[in-house]
């Protein structure tokens, strides 16, 4: 009986520890190709932010044209503003997320198990080509500031993203975290309009970019084809697709821009290739 006991803790640990970051740093150290050194948060920049907004608006405004559901919202918004959406707009079907990120991307990803031993859950670009420094994926989550709860939420939780200035993102769509998050979104609307995404806690997101916390970290036989990149949302960026944003601040009253993180591809990438990410380092 212990025996079988320690075989599934082992088989457990197998898989958490491709997303355990204290786990992750000290091995990482082994590899150096599988590090980014930077000093400064800006460094992490591998694409400039108007070129990562430009892509989610591009995304997000062809979901919004897509969604029939919403034909209803989009009438309470101005005059002008609806014309971006509904003008030339005959489509009398929906297409799923995946395929309008195909169209208007060139390619699909969706999750899938992954290629490495006991890593569970990994994200494979099923269909389409990515190109080099294109966004990827999104690490969804619950925004928490430095200053924040969230010991209750970290307990066995291999999602949580800590970024260079120790904002953490929790990706984790399950348990309390998948609680918390819903909550907070509840909290934030804007008359009809929801402020953040929450279909990335169900299987099948809404925003199809929404899975990276499901990219596994590269290994020394799976180099890194993408890389985490911090971003925040622009002041400009267009109110109604913030629903399509699958993150939230866990508090109402944070005074910074919501932070987001994406995966920007570091080479092309062709269909039925796995992400495999790799992690910056803090040099000081």
């Amino acid at each position: 009986m212990i025996r079988g006991v320690i075989k599934t803790l082992q088989v457990k640990w197998k898989s958490y520890r491709h997303r355990f970051v204290p786990w992750i740093a000290v091995n990482l150290q082994k590899n150096e190709r599988t590090l980014r050194q930077v000093t400064v948060r800006s460094e992490d920049k591998t694409v400039p932010d108007v070129d990562v907004s430009a892509s989610l608006v591009k995304l997000f405004t062809a979901l919004l044209k897509n969604d029939l559901t919403k034909r209803d919202v989009l009438s309470l918004l101005p005059t002008s503003v609806q014309s971006r959406y509904l003008q030339n707009s005959s489509k009398t079907q929906t297409d799923s997320p995946g395929q309008v990120m195909l169209d208007t991307l060139g390619f699909w990803i969706e999750r899938s198990p992954s290629s490495l031993p006991f890593a569970g859950t990994g994200v494979f670009v099923t269909k389409g080509s990515v190109p080099k420094g294109a966004t990827v994926a999104m690490y969804p989550g619950t925004v928490y500031q430095e200053y924040e709860p969230i010991l209750l939420q970290s307990i066995g939780n291999p999602f949580v993203f800590r970024c260079i200035d120790r904002v953490l993102i929790d990706g984790n769509d399950k348990g309390i975290s998948k609680i918390v998050y819903r909550s907070c979104s509840g909290r934030d609307r804007m008359g009809p309009l929801a402020l953040c995404d929450v279909s990335w806690l169900t299987d099948s997101p809404g925003n199809p970019l929404a899975v990276g916390q499901y990219v596994n970290n590269c290994s020394n036989e799976k180099a890194a084809n993408v890389c985490y990149q911090e971003f925040d949302v622009p002041e400009d960026f267009p109110l109604e697709l913030h629903q399509y944003l699958p993150n939230v601040s866990y508090r109402h009253d944070t005074k910074r821009p919501l932070r987001c993180v994406v995966l920007v591809s570091l080479r092309e990438i062709e269909c039925g290739e796995e992400l495999f990410s790799n992690y910056y380092t803090i040099v000081h």
